[in-house]
Parts: structure tokens; sequence; C-alpha cells
């Protein structure tokens, strides 16, 4: 075929049949149309200015369906679950091509079609990714579509009127194609102290002193066991850990946060990989200042491990393509993302048929792949409580994040300190809220705060409550079924629940009770989360420092369970290195883990309104629950339990 020029939908049949056909020689081939990717009611609600530049550089992703999929759901159940066999034997990117990648000649069929237009294509090692680069009037031509520029909520991006068409041949393995709309979506998963708080902090650090009244690195690890480690010499020394963001990181800020708080860190330890062109210069309106706490948090955490940070463009394709480029490098042990979007708004594109069915399929690939390879991957439940929605779609039904939903990931929940434990509270020293309204670590949800209304200068509870609303994400995927680790567990099917907010108006509003009753619930059989918790809450938050905050870098009152997934991050290259190897995805072990006696976790399943994310709260004698999942962890003991989980032979026997 070399030096000869076929139309894009004559060579996709020449590969496809082995042989090269002479221009024009057969009719063209039916076309499939194909749902597109991410985007916002664009039809409805974004102004249109007028067709996008023919020479427009766009970028694409085709996100290929996995080949035996039952059969990869078998493996990662048997490679992952303690007891089963072949326990942690997990597979090379390559060895994972082979099994359930797409063909070869599927591959180089789809290439060549669209080489036929003058679009070049990256193909990851995968085989279930391709990236493809070329103009918009190229993309017009291979997918039938016209490109225009629009603008919705103060955004500017390009979305095609029509659906995309490509040949059956073409449709048949492709599970999504992304990037013709490149709207930026994506939230991160980061919660601040009100501003009638930020107003009267006074001191928010300066130039080489962190602020006070903050959780520092060696309390947090004080407060969760992991001091012990240390003190053995395990700081993560060997691994690597990896960062997926939409935002690019200032390379010095964190080597600036590890010195001001006496992280034995090397400086040098941290390398930057842009997918898909990057995600652009940093600043704050980008979120920068949420890569910047993801690094700091993970590289303090585990302070001897080395960081990869993959920083993308905030679109569906960057996102995606992010996590894929991390997992079929296979150089991350661990991997971590603090962004995400509600399960309501991609259903609700979906059905205006501005969303590919296989969206969210398509990170859960991504996430079966990683677990496959051993790579433990963590991802934010949100900071909306049990309403997800209700910051991108504005609704007050009970939701919860995607790309945390997968069944294949550990959904990072979150909690409240006890006031006491953090010195120079803000709402002891700034409001006058005493200690006593947390005396114990609970679910994070600020509905503990909505009594005290007078002293953040609200007229009556009910204005607060709906100003506050906040708390660690939880609940139950319509997107995706309960996974098998969570079958059988105490909590999962039956909930207990404090309906503060009840919707009324086609969930665009709700009425509020400030006493509600606890009633009990039976999920649907969706997938609970989150998994696991830690700190959280911005009353007993954390500090960041980022150039992108101006002056003073420092910034206090920081919280969110943005916080929580890269903790979880540095935790799993302490477990890597205590066990050893690779422990791979957590799931299907901690859920284990967390039902034998002397359980790693601390349960939190006290019922009532002194213990819930503003939905869901605990249940008496249950080890599960859809506001903290497993609660938190006791590190060290987590850290025996996948050493000794090692020899799954053993591990039926072994006690701590």
């Amino acid at each position: 075929m070399k030096g000869l020029k076929i139309p894009g939908k004559l060579a996709l049949m020449a590969v496809m049949m082995g042989t090269v056909l002479p221009a024009l020689a057969t009719p063209a081939q039916a076309e499939t149309t194909l749902n597109q990717g991410m985007g916002p009611v664009v039809t409805q609600n974004a102004a249109v200015f007028g067709n996008t530049p023919a020479d427009t550089p766009v970028t694409v992703s085709i996100i290929l369906k996995i080949r035996h999929q039952n059969q990869l759901e078998q493996y990662i159940q048997n490679t992952t679950a303690p007891g089963r066999s072949p326990f942690h034997s997990f597979l090379s990117t390559q060895q994972f091509a082979q099994s359930f990648g797409q063909s070869e000649s599927t591959i180089q069929a789809i290439v060549q079609y669209f080489q036929g237009y003058g679009i070049t294509a990256q193909v990851y090692p995968n085989n279930l990714d391709i990236t493809l680069n070329g103009t918009a009037g190229q993309f017009n031509q291979a997918f039938n579509v016209q490109l225009q520029d629009m603008g919705y909520k103060g955004k500017q991006f390009h979305a095609p009127k029509g659906a995309p068409q490509v040949p059956h041949m073409v449709a048949d393995s492709v599970l999504a194609i992304l990037g013709l709309n490149n709207y930026s979506p994506f939230a991160s998963d980061v919660q601040r102290l009100p501003q009638s708080v930020l107003s009267k902090l006074k001191n928010e650090g300066d130039s080489t002193n962190p602020p006070t009244g903050v959780v520092t690195p060696q309390e947090f690890a004080t407060h969760y066991d992991i001091t012990p480690l240390y003190q053995r010499g395990d700081l993560g020394q060997g691994q690597t850990l990896g960062i997926v963001t939409l935002a690019s990181l200032v390379p010095s800020d964190p080597t600036t946060f590890w010195q001001a708080y006496h992280i034995p860190a090397n400086p040098n330890r941290v390398s930057e990989v842009n997918v898909d062109g990057g995600a652009g210069a940093p600043s704050a309106a980008a979120g920068s200042s949420e890569t910047a706490l993801d690094v700091e948090q993970s590289g303090a955490v585990a302070p001897g491990a080395k960081i990869v940070v993959y920083q993308a463009p905030n679109t569906d394709y960057g996102f995606v393509d992010a996590f894929f480029k991390a997992i079929s490098a296979n150089q991350v042990s661990s991997l971590s993302a603090s962004w995400g979007e509600s399960e309501t708004a991609i259903e609700y594109f979906i059905a205006n048929g501005q969303e590919s069915p296989g969206y969210a399929q398509a990170f859960n690939e991504a996430f079966m792949e990683a677990a496959a390879q051993g790579i433990s991957t963590f991802v934010s439940s949100g900071d909306t409580g049990a309403y997800a929605a209700l910051g991108d779609m504005g609704t007050t039904n009970l939701s919860v994040l995607n790309p945390a939903d997968s069944p294949y990931v550990t959904a990072a929940g979150g909690t409240t300190l006890p006031w006491s434990d953090v010195a120079a509270n803000f709402g002891n020293t700034v409001l006058g809220i005493p200690n006593s309204v947390v005396t114990q670590e609970r679910a994070w949800g600020w509905d503990y705060l909505w009594p005290f209304y007078q002293n953040f200068g609200a007229p009556n509870e009910t204005s607060l409550a709906e100003a506050l609303v906040a708390g660690s994400g939880g609940g139950y995927s319509s997107l995706f079924s309960q996974p098998f680790y969570q079958d059988g567990v105490a909590g999962i099917r039956r909930y207990e629940a404090v309906p503060y907010f009840t919707p009324t108006q086609n969930n665009t509003s709700w009425s509020f009770n400030p006493t509600p009753p606890v009633v009990s619930g039976t999920s649907s059989g969706g997938r609970g989360m989150p998994d696991v918790s830690l700190n959280a809450d911005p009353f007993t938050g954390y500090a960041i420092y980022s150039q992108v905050f101006g002056s003073n870098p420092w910034s206090a009152g920081w919280g969110g369970t943005s916080f929580v997934a890269p903790q979880l991050n540095g935790i799993a290259a302490l477990m890597n290195q205590q066990a050893g190897g690779r422990v791979g995805f957590w799931n299907p072990q901690i859920y284990r883990f967390a039902q034998q006696a002397n359980s790693p976790f601390t349960p939190m399943n006290t019922a009532g309104t002194s213990n819930d994310n503003l939905y869901y709260t605990g249940t008496p004698g249950t080890v599960w629950d859809p506001a903290t999942g497993l609660g938190y962890p006791n590190v060290v003991k987590l850290a025996q339990d996948f050493r000794n989980s090692q020899n799954f032979q053993n591990f039926q026997n072994f006690q701590h």
C-alpha cells in the first residue's frame, strides 16, 4: 500500500480485506451513526458563533471496546480477591493488550481509515485508545459532521452539528468517540471554609511559614497510625505513584510545602507528563491548586516515593486519555484523581444525544486494566454529600460522582475529626462554636453547623442549611451494579438515612426539616460508595501551598475528598513497600479485611444526625455505610493485612 493514497472508507475496506483497492472501485459503505462525547446541552442552551474554521487543530479519542470482558472480570476477581487463584498474578500492558485489547488488524483498519483524511493517530499500548490529531475540516469529512464554535456559561468550545458517522467496520469496535465536543465539564473535589469564616482568619501563613490551625502531615500520620511504618523505615522507597489531573502543576510548589513541614523528600522526585498537549498554563481558574494539593499530600504521606503527574486538558477525551496514558505506561503502582461529574449529568447528556452511552464505561475500561495490572486506583467521591448533581446540574436528587462510581476504583470518602483534636480550630476561635459540636470522628456533613446559623450571620437555620450543602460524597450508582466484593457485606443493601431535604418541583428545589427521623431504605442494587474515608472537613482541614494564589501562596481552611484520594495514594505506596510488591486493586481485599476479627477499619456505624453525609447515616452492627464506606483505617494494621494476604493459601487462618 506504500505510495498509494486511498480515500478513507476504501482504505478501511482494503485493510480489513487484506487487499489494495483502486480508488472508487467499490461503492461507499453504509455508515453507522455514533453518539459523541461529553458536552453541555449544546443545541438547547449554547450560543453558536459560526462554523469552526477548517484549519483549527482538533484532538479526538476513539475508545475501543474490551474484548472478552466477562473473562477479564473473572481474571480480576481471581487475582485480587484473597483466597482465589492466581492471586496477585498481574498482567503486563502487552499481555493485557493481547488478551483484552482490540486486534492489530482492527487497530490498523481504524488508523488507515482516518489517515485517508490526513488525520494522524497515536495508538496506546493497551489497544483500547486511539488518539487522533487533525483539523476541523478533516474531522468534518471523516465523521460527516460540521464543527461549530459555541459558548456556554462563559466557556468557548467547539461541538458538532449532527451526530458522527463512520463505516460499520469502524463502529463495531468503538465504545465512545470523545473530543468532537471539547467543553470543559469537570470540577475538582475540593472544598473550603465558608466565606464568613475566611474573612475572619488572622493567620494564613507567610512566605516561609504555613498557616496555623490546620492538620499537618505529622498530625495526619499520627491520627491514622502511619507513624509506626515510618519508624520501621517504610517511606515508600522504590515506589512510584501517579496523579491524574486537569490543571497544570507549578513544579516548585510541592517542594516548598514539604520543606515547610520538614518532610524528608527529594526535590527531584516529581516528573510531569503532558497528555493531549497538557492542561495549559498553571492558574487558579483552571484548578492548579488542586494539582498542588494532590502532589503535596500524596508525597507527604509517602516521602520516599517518586511521583508522576499526568496533566491533561479539562475535556472528556483529556480525562479518559490521562488515565489510559498512566495505566498503559504501567510505571506507577498506585494512582489517584480528584475530579469528577455527577452521574445525573452523564445520564442527562446521554438522554439528549450529547453523550456516548459508553462514556462512563470508557473510564471503567481503564480501571479494569489498572486492576488487571496490579495498579491501586483512588478517586474522590465528591463534596456535596448524597447530592452530587447539585454541583453540576443544580438538581436535588440523590446522586453520586463519576468516575469514582466505577467498581474498579477505591472511592475516597470523608470524615470530620473531633474539633478538640485540631489546635486553633476555625469554628471555635473564629465563630465561637464550642468544640463539643464534634466529639468523635464522624461522617463529614455540615448539618452539625446549621443550628449555629446566628454565628454565621444567617437569618435562620433553613437559609444556612441550603447555603452549606457539603459532606462526604456517597450513595448508590445508577450506572454500575453492585460488585462482587460488596456481596453479603453488612450495610450494603439496607441503609439508614436522615432526610433533612425532601426534593420538590422536579428535583430543582427542596423543603428542609431540621429534625428529621431516622428512616430505613434498601438499595436498588447499584455499586455502593465510598469504600474508605479519611478526614476531609475544612473545619478540621489542611493548608495548600500554591503560587497561583498570588502574593501569599499559603492558604488555610481547605478540605474535601480531594485530599483523601491522594492521601490514600500515598498510603498505597507504603503498603506496596511493606508487602514487597504491588498489592493491586484494594477493594476485594479491604472488604475481606473489614469483615474479619480485629478489622483494620473503624466503621461509622452510629445512626442519626451526629454521623451523616446530609442523608445517609450509619447502621449499628454493620461494617459499611453509604456516607463513609468501611470507615477510616488504622494504617499499620492495614499494612499487616496486606502483607499477610500476599500468601493467599494461609489467608484464611491468619490473625493479627
